[in-house]
């Protein structure tokens, strides 16, 4: 399983790292371009998980006021929420999407910085690919992409709680389940960033920085489309 993860993500992630840093001889700009490459990659499926995270958002005072109406039955209750989601046309998984895909990505770069970074010998280099002797870690002259940096690890956690901020929608009334919901978007995953950007090398929480603003960039995009369509009432 460990060598079929290895072949299907980690070692082609590895080699288009070695090649731009044959190129680009500075790991920090190798890590942005990967970053943006990845994220271009998955664009679809980030798109299309963003809107329904924000229409699932949007549901929750509804989602609240069947739980509040039906809450000694069940049933009746997950069929009230099934209606809901049938009529909205939103799928509550969706919106694990976005984490199920970086969860492996995440694992493979972190094996991939493990190995580069720490001028460890490369192993699953191809052929057509020439292995340099070493790859410097730092990054502009004086980050050390290889090791632990709690700044970027609180730069990592602000932008995640930026990111978090603008998913929410504004002048929503809230009950005890949205008030949960919304504390823990907000603050819980702000602090789990920090806690794995703190922990892990550098690099990695380069990445978390750069796909982070990424992510920002394609919320503004959807919230400046879903303006135009209501103001003009037609999609864009």
């Amino acid at each position: 399983m460990i060598q079929v993860f290895n072949q299907i993500l980690v070692y082609p992630l590895l080699n288009l790292l070695v090649f731009f840093y044959n190129f680009i001889p500075d790991i920090g700009a190798v890590i942005i371009l990967l970053t943006l490459i990845v994220r271009l990659l998955l664009l679809p499926s980030f798109h299309k998980s963003l809107k329904h995270q924000r229409a699932m958002t949007a549901l929750q005072p509804k989602m609240a006021e069947i739980k509040e109406k039906y809450k000694d039955d069940k049933e009746r209750q997950a069929k009230a929420m099934m209606e809901l989601y049938s009529t909205h046309k939103v799928n509550p998984l969706s919106s694990c999407l976005p984490l199920l895909i970086q969860l492996p990505i995440l694992i493979a770069l972190y094996q991939v910085f493990i190995q580069s970074l720490n001028g460890n010998e490369l192993h699953g280099i191809y052929s057509f690919i020439t292995a340099p002797e070493k790859i410097n870690p730092v990054f502009l002259g004086f980050l050390d992409l290889a090791k632990k940096n709690i700044i970027m690890a609180v730069v990592a956690g602000a932008l995640q709680y930026w990111q978090s901020k603008i998913m929410l929608p504004k002048n929503q009334t809230e009950d005890a389940t949205t008030k949960m919901v919304k504390y823990q978007t907000l603050y819980f995953l702000p602090a789990l960033t920090v806690f794995f950007g703190s922990t892990f090398p550098a690099g990695l929480t380069l990445y978390w920085i750069i796909t982070t603003l990424f992510g920002v960039g394609q919320q503004y995009y959807l919230l400046r489309k879903e303006a135009k369509e209501a103001l003009y009432g037609t999609k864009q």
